[in-house]
């Protein structure tokens, strides 16, 4: 048996590499990897492209006429080119770049992102130009013509990678459900980045999604009852004190109580009725590409957090469904691989990857129909901003690359059973391995 630590990130993370530089899933056979993941990310990214093609021009006016900047009218629709460019690069550098060589480095980046989050609230402190502040909050670096860095998506990629590794590694033993050596480390690193993210960046929204992966790759380790009930009882509490801790937290969730009876001076309700009303609008079968009147000034935050709603009202009911149905597909392709790894590790960061995309899609979607009181997160692929699409794609391309050696249903209890389903709290799964599998 051997320890893991999560305050010894190197040792943590050479040890995950050596004890798994892809031996349980090299001898399994390269085959033809699921191109579907390919299809649906590719169809969501071309609509996110044609919907800022169709209100960039419109955002640029409003921005312009507002605050006396000289935005042109295709620099939403270039910004987007240039990101989608950069996020299939990420795309195909993780789904190339062989799996032990990126684990190899989990706890360097985690602290690389740590540290970029601490430079962040430093430079903000200090009121430095690179430090960009937007509505009260500092959330990104501002370098010059290359845009914008949001170092709170680099350090969910971080807490993805290097998680599934140390919980990985400990599951491998049956150790998933201690609290000395498992639960309280994992526990320690989700509160250290919600402090950088939620308190500091004052971003709830993107704290939620972080939360998302950690629960999902705990869920999927085999976590007791017992214990998943104090983890989800622990994260009540402490996003109620995220809550009550922040003035404009509070004030959306009175407002998101009192539903449709408010005034129009909350700025909340403001942009929950627009955005209902830009969904209203697009009926059945939308207004069409370029006809949003929702764009022109009334919804805030049109490109990038509603822009869900800008969509219902482009595309109409029919529109929202096929995009919903596209993230569905995307998300039943995450679980049908995560299903069919034989590595409890490689399981656990498609899981994580799983609860990232879907705490996006949920909290994004939630928020802009009125269901949970309005958060500010974007739509994955969808939305303008580069950050969070090139990482996005980033987890996805990691998730391609392990298709290549998912094993096929026929033989998975075999291969799970010999690595890993014997392990006391871990589920053996209903499936068999593949072909080209052979025992170690």
């Amino acid at each position: 048996m051997f320890k893991v630590s999560i305050f010894e990130p190197k040792k943590t993370l050479a040890m995950f590499s050596e004890s798994s530089n892809f031996s349980e899933i090299t001898s399994i056979r390269r085959h033809r990897p699921d191109y579907q993941i390919v299809l649906f990310m590719g169809l969501l990214m071309l609509l996110g492209l044609v919907i800022m093609y169709a209100i960039g021009p419109q955002r640029a006016n409003v921005l312009n006429n507002a605050y006396g900047s000289d935005y042109s009218d295709t620099y939403f629709f270039v910004k987007q080119v240039t990101s989608l460019i950069v996020a299939l690069a990420s795309f195909f550098a993780m789904a190339f770049i062989p799996y032990n060589f990126i684990t190899k480095y989990a706890g360097k980046i985690l602290l690389v992102a740590i540290g970029a989050c601490l430079l962040l609230a430093i430079s903000g402190w200090a009121n430095l130009s690179f430090a960009q502040q937007t509505l009260g909050a500092t959330r990104w670096f501002n370098l010059g013509p290359l845009g914008s860095l949001q170092p709170s998506e680099m350090l969910k990629f971080a807490v993805l990678l290097f998680t599934a590794g140390f919980l990985g590694a400990k599951a491998k033993q049956g150790k998933q459900n201690d609290f000395k050596e498992t639960l309280v480390p994992i526990a320690i690193l989700t509160v250290i980045s919600l402090m950088f993210i939620v308190v500091i960046q004052k971003d709830l929204g993107t704290g939620v999604s972080l939360i998302g992966i950690v629960l999902s790759m705990l869920v999927i380790s085999g976590l007791n009852k017992r214990n998943m009930l104090i983890i989800l009882f622990a994260t009540l509490i402490l996003g109620t004190l995220f809550i009550i801790s922040s003035p404009h937290r509070i004030d959306r969730v009175v407002t998101y109580l009192k539903g449709d009876d408010t005034s129009q001076s909350d700025a909340g309700s403001y942009h929950i009725e627009q955005a209902k009303l830009a969904i209203g609008s697009g009926g059945l079968f939308g207004v069409g590409v370029g006809n949003s009147v929702q764009s022109t000034g009334y919804l805030p935050e049109a490109t990038n957090d509603s822009v869900f709603a800008i969509m219902g009202e482009t595309f109409g009911f029919v529109g929202l469904v096929a995009i919903l149905a596209l993230f569905l597909a995307l998300l039943m392709r995450l679980l049908k691989q995560m299903d069919h790894q034989v590595d409890i590790r490689l399981k656990l960061l498609i899981a994580g990857t799983f609860g990232w995309l879907g705490a996006h899609v949920i909290l994004n979607v939630a928020s802009m129909i009125g269901l949970i009181p309005l958060t500010g997160i974007t739509l994955p692929l969808l939305s303008f901003g580069g950050t969070s699409m090139v990482f996005v794609t980033a987890a996805l391309g990691l998730v391609f690359q392990l298709s290549h050696y998912s094993v096929h249903p026929s033989n998975l209890k075999e291969a799970q059973y010999e690595n890993f389903g014997s392990r006391r709290g871990i589920g053996r799964s209903r499936h068999s391995g593949s072909r080209g599998y052979t025992r170690n």
